[in-house]
């Protein structure tokens, strides 16, 4: 099946050069990227790998752009934002800053979380403890850095901080999680701060744009809701009520061109779709249907016309879901992957499971079909990959790993 063409999400994308992937969730945020044509089967031992390299610890994903890759990582007691040589993953640059991890609950692996902002000739990532840095892409050297700890009273989430920031128009957004500034915008050029807004407890889930109706919107996940904002000045436009425990609401939604708002979250919660409109400024949100057999913990959602697929589950089994979207009813089941985040591109889905399995399947509203699999990494593996071309960039808690999966 052809993908969900996301029309009111294409102005608010970032342009990129082909190839390019320079935010969360690449161009459009939703994890769906063009690519070149895909191999279909894969060789007994998997697909090539082209080369490997260890790398620090952290679940921070991948950004390319013109021959660099750009992610995040700890070694010690320092973090580091890295420009690798995407041909061989030798460094570039490496901009280290001391970040402690005192008082950090490492049981799930120590960040930094937070996935890196390509804009213009600068790279904008966030630290464990919140710290804002704004990194010249070609050289490393730091242009500017923001301490939201002390300048906004920022909440400091006890696993380190994991959303990921973002662009509008001329301003760099963060989620932040202080008092009256549950969200900043900065000027992306000087580290000025622009606005702030929102007074709630954030979660650790990414941001995301999207446009109701004609009017931009930020939709931000908060420990116990979801939230609409303007992203022209902070102000929050709606809410509604997303409850899961531990205020770990930690998957990004995920919005089509019919208005409809998917979110889904584990610990007790499970899969809501709400539907949007906007007329003269004033939005309306009206729940479709909410089910708690779809809990996505830390995986992606991928949207495939009337249905969506992710991984379900928060402690045991996983296994891939297929849902429909109109009702929520669950289509089905499978079991081949553990708990997964996924990609699509050249009509399939890349899957890539925490026990380092990497797949690649075709998915319709009747099942999934696995066409390839293979072992690519040996530890814990949270991160999403990136598909640049038909190059794929993996990662695991200890190395970085470039596969070429052209047909």
């Amino acid at each position: 099946m052809a993908p969900y063409v996301l029309t009111t999400l294409i102005a608010l994308s970032l342009a990129t050069p082909d190839g390019a992937w320079l935010q969360w969730g690449g161009p459009r945020r939703n994890f769906m990227v063009e690519s070149g044509t895909l191999a279909s089967q894969w060789p007994a031992n998997g697909p090539k790998r082209l080369w490997a390299r260890p790398l620090g610890e952290g679940h921070s994903a991948i950004l390319v752009e013109s021959g660099r890759l750009y992610t995040m990582y700890r070694q010690g007691g320092a973090e580091r934002i890295a420009a690798l040589d995407a041909a061989t993953g030798k460094a570039i640059w490496e901009y280290e800053y001391d970040e402690s991890t005192q008082g950090l609950n490492l049981s799930e692996g120590a960040g930094p979380h937070s996935t890196p902002l390509i804009l213009d000739n600068r790279v904008f990532a966030v630290s464990s403890r919140v710290k804002l840095f704004a990194i010249h892409k070609h050289t490393g050297k730091r242009a500017w850095a923001r301490d939201l700890v002390k300048e906004l009273d920022a909440e400091q989430d006890d696993r380190g901080y994991a959303p990921s920031p973002i662009a509008y128009r001329d301003t760099l957004i963060v989620i932040a999680g202080g008092p009256q500034a549950a969200v900043a915008a900065f000027n992306p050029a000087t580290g000025a701060p622009l606005w702030t807004g929102g007074d709630f407890p954030v979660a650790p889930g990414s941001p995301l744009l999207i446009n109701v109706d004609g009017q931009d919107q930020l939709v931000v996940l908060g420990t116990d809701e979801v939230v609409g904002m303007n992203p022209s000045n902070g102000t929050v436009l709606w809410r509604h009520p997303h409850r899961t425990q531990y205020g770990l609401n930690i998957s990004t939604p995920v919005w089509g061109g019919d208005n409809l708002l998917f979110v889904s979250s584990a610990y007790n919660n499970g899969a809501r779709a709400l539907k949007l409109r906007q007329a003269g400024g004033k939005t309306t949100v009206k729940e479709e249907w909410f089910q708690n057999r779809m809990r996505v913990h830390i995986g992606t959602v991928i949207r495939l016309g009337d249905f969506a697929v992710g991984s379900s589950g928060d402690f045991g089994p996983c296994p891939t879901v297929g849902i429909d979207l109109k009702s929520g009813n669950v289509l089905w089941q499978d079991r081949q992957f553990a708990r997964s985040t996924f990609l699509y591109a050249d009509n399939k889905l890349i899957i890539m499971d925490e026990t380092g399995n990497l797949g690649l399947a075709t998915a319709a509203r009747d099942g999934l079909k696995v066409l390839a699999r293979a072992s690519v990494l040996s530890n814990r593996a949270w991160t999403v990959p990136t598909l640049s071309g038909t190059t794929l960039y993996v990662r695991d808690r200890k190395q970085i790993v470039a596969l070429a999966l052209g047909g």
